[in-house]
């Protein structure tokens, strides 16, 4: 799996790699005295479906950039097969690129703009015939060769882009939020599609999105990306159920939050004052936090780990708070409960068929939880969710 490096940096050098394999080493980026990229080490692994996730100018895009070669990092080395890439242009690269808007040449055919690369390369006649039609089947346009852009869905014009990139063959393929104009049903369709074709190709992606959701769905890791830095590197089931710190908590997926001050330490729990009573929660839930008498902290927690029960059935061994349900939204195949637990608003999911066990709005209830599903988090310092005032 991809990784973030820790230690020694994995400085870039020459040598045996695998094809499709990437190693940022200690990557910054500024203009003049803005930074945009800070101090980013990463290794990402042959074959991997890698997101760069993170709001708008967080620096994903810049390190998108850096790695096709269209700038140049201001410090640190940025290696590909195992090879330096300092002072190489893009064109030099093993990569091919889907841009966002996605740079399709209008007066070509599906099949002219497909064959593009090749005729530029010099690939033979049949040789390109071969390859287009291949890549024609590959991303389901057989049939559309002949035809001019403007007669496309966008779906379709996504689909040319996308096989104009891989006829190349690239051992890397990067993606620049290629979905992000797409209605939501398409946008569904074409994630699942990237997926599929990736995996097929076993060519290792690098795809840019804001979208949690979208990169959860298609990704095997996911860069977590805030203020020019990494904040996390994994999984996205790791990212989602163990996040490093409050940003990624609260970027990745619902959050329920409770404020409170640390009482006391010690014997592995926490005591915990916070408005809505005394909580004593184990230490190892703790991310990122100075656990000392007086430390503010946050306690969350995500909506499915919280019940809503009537007053009177807590459960022993969870914790359980007093609360009143504002409101119930059925969605499907799952409620949304939505209870005041002292000064706080908090959210539940529960299935549609447990709806008659649920509380009425209005109604007193008791909210628990498993002591070990919460997280606490220090609180943040500002703002994180822009960067350093420097567009992507």
């Amino acid at each position: 799996m991809s990784h973030a490096t820790s230690g020694p940096r994995a400085v870039a050098h020459p040598g045996p790699a695998p094809q499709g394999s990437i190693h940022i080493a200690g990557v910054s980026k500024h203009y003049g005295n803005t930074r945009v990229l800070s101090d980013v080490d990463l290794a990402i692994d042959s074959g991997t479906f890698l997101t760069l996730l993170g709001p708008s100018g967080c620096g994903k895009t810049t390190l998108l950039r850096l790695i096709a070669g269209f700038i140049e990092p201001s410090a640190g080395e940025i290696a590909i097969d195992g090879r330096d890439m300092a002072g190489l242009p893009p064109q030099r690269r093993p990569i091919g690129m889907v841009f966002q808007n996605l740079a399709l040449f209008p007066h070509f055919s599906v099949e002219e703009n497909i064959a593009y690369g090749l005729r530029l390369r010099k690939v033979g006649a049949e040789e390109m015939r071969r390859k287009v039609e291949l890549f024609l089947d590959l991303v389901g346009l057989v049939g559309l060769g002949g035809r001019r852009i403007s007669q496309l869905s966008g779906g379709q014009k996504q689909r040319v882009a996308l096989a104009r990139a891989l006829v190349l063959e690239p051992s890397i393929l990067l993606l620049d939020e290629p979905l992000s104009a797409l209605d939501l049903q398409l946008r569904k369709q074409l994630q699942v599609s990237l997926k599929e074709i990736q995996k097929k190709l076993k060519t290792t992606f690098v795809f840019v999105t804001h979208d949690q959701e979208e990169a959860t769905l298609m990704s095997d890791s996911v860069v977590v990306m805030s203020a020019g830095k990494v904040q996390q590197f994994g999984s996205p089931q790791t990212i989602y159920s163990r996040p490093e710190n409050l940003f990624v908590a609260k970027f990745i997926g619902e959050l329920n939050e409770i404020a409170g001050s640390v009482v006391s330490a010690g014997g592995g729990a926490l005591d915990i004052d916070t408005a809505v009573g005394r909580l004593t929660l184990p230490a190892a839930i703790a991310r990122g936090l100075v656990a000392s008498a007086g430390s503010a902290c946050l306690v969350c927690l995500r909506p499915e780990h919280i019940d809503v029960r009537r007053e009177g059935e807590a459960t022993p061994g969870r914790v359980a708070l007093p609360s009143t349900v504002v409101d119930r939204i059925a969605l499907g195949p799952v409620i949304r409960v939505a209870v005041r637990c002292g000064e706080s608003r908090m959210t539940a999911v529960r299935l549609a068929r447990d709806s008659q066990a649920l509380p009425e709005v209005g109604a007193a209830c008791i909210v628990e939880f498993d002591p070990a599903d919460a997280q606490i988090f220090a609180p943040l310092a500002g703002e994180m969710a822009t960067a350093f005032g420097e567009p992507e």
